[in-house]
């Protein structure tokens, strides 16, 4: 039996990244919606053709026919929604974030793993074709040593134009509505006046973080941190040894720039990642004897691919490539790169 899955918010990334990807996967079907405002639910139901409409995610939890949601809301009430839908027996895909500190994200792992539920979160990067082929690259050059040991790595994201296309959302006029059920939007530590900054960090530069444990390794430490109010900045991490320094710019009006190098002895692989809302894949570069090869495949959509992942992984019980027991390590990544700075 396909899944029934329940998109919980229909904004502007809910609707492009994940409603229009689920509602074209032939291996799942939409069932229900739910979003606050009224009027733009009724507008995205329309536009993908989804049956049923709810007011609240609580209202959407009480349909059986939904097995498992994609949550896609306001960034501090992403916790409380996702330990609902997880307490209510339903597998989950949430957008990143997962939340503000370590504790708050263990408790969500510990309510997955009660329900043995499958728990993703959405750092799409991990699904980008390009990355996939960047993997199998670096596989094959730590197996044949041709270039020798990785000695460094350096990652970067300068923020600009995030390459979302208009013509797949709509969007009304309606005030995003308060009252909702909001998570501490850091550790209690934090001053209040470092807490916007470090949600600017949590959710644009905790991609490249991610993505650098994938390729690295799981489990850095934080080796040095230098980050401003804004939540840009330099971090440096520790993978057993081998150092990658972050250069983190928040947004420009210019190109979107993100990527990672890994430098070996003999020569480097890097990946150049798209803006985040482009349908295309990363492009992995590896520089071998002054000679540069440029490694390109079909054209594809990490948040497609996230989307097939999801229903397939809910289909087989299987760990997703970014899971939420995984993902806790960048929250306590960030708490730790924050306290650095906290504490000068």
């Amino acid at each position: 039996m396909k899944p029934g899955i329940g998109i919980i918010g229909t904004g502007m990334v809910g609707q492009m990244c994940h409603l229009a990807n689920f509602a074209a996967n032939p291996a799942c079907r939409v069932v229900a919606i739910a979003d606050l405002r009224p009027d733009l639910a009724a507008a995205a139901a329309r536009k993908f053709g989804i049956p049923k409409i709810y007011g609240t995610h609580r209202e959407l939890l009480a349909d059986s026919a939904v097995s498992a949601v994609v949550v896609v809301t306001k960034r501090r009430a992403t916790g409380p929604i996702v330990l609902d839908a997880l307490n209510s027996g339903r597998h989950v895909l949430s957008e990143k974030p997962m939340a503000y500190t370590t504790a708050q994200a263990i408790s969500l792992v510990e309510a997955a793993r009660r329900q043995d539920l499958v728990y993703s979160i959405g750092y799409m990067k991990r699904h980008d074709a390009g990355v996939a082929r960047a993997l199998q690259v670096l596989a094959r050059l730590r197996n044949d040593q041709s270039l020798g040991r990785i000695v460094q790595a350096k990652g970067w994201c300068f923020g600009g134009d995030t390459g979302r296309s208009h013509d797949n959302f709509v969007m009304t006029g309606e005030a995003r509505p308060d009252g909702i059920e909001l998570w501490q939007d850091g550790p209690d530590w934090m001053p209040r006046e470092m807490r916007p900054g470090y949600d600017n960090f949590l959710n644009v530069f905790s991609h490249i973080i991610n993505l650098s444990r994938y390729l690295l390794g799981s489990s850095p430490t934080v080796a040095k941190s230098a980050i401003e109010p804004s939540g840009a900045g330099r971090i440096i991490l520790d993978f057993d040894g081998t150092e990658c320094t972050m250069d983190l710019v928040n947004g420009s009006d210019g190109a979107w720039r993100e990527g990672l190098t890994i430098d070996f002895e003999r020569g480097a692989v890097t990946l150049e990642l798209p803006p985040p809302f482009a349908e295309q894949e990363a492009e992995v570069i590896v520089e071998h004897d002054g000679q540069s090869t440029h490694l390109t495949g079909e054209t594809s959509w990490a948040f497609r691919r996230q989307a097939d992942a999801f229903v397939s992984d809910v289909a087989a019980r299987a760990v997703p490539l970014a899971s939420g027991a995984d993902s806790v390590t960048d929250i306590a990544l960030a708490e730790t790169a924050w306290k650095q700075r906290s504490s000068g």
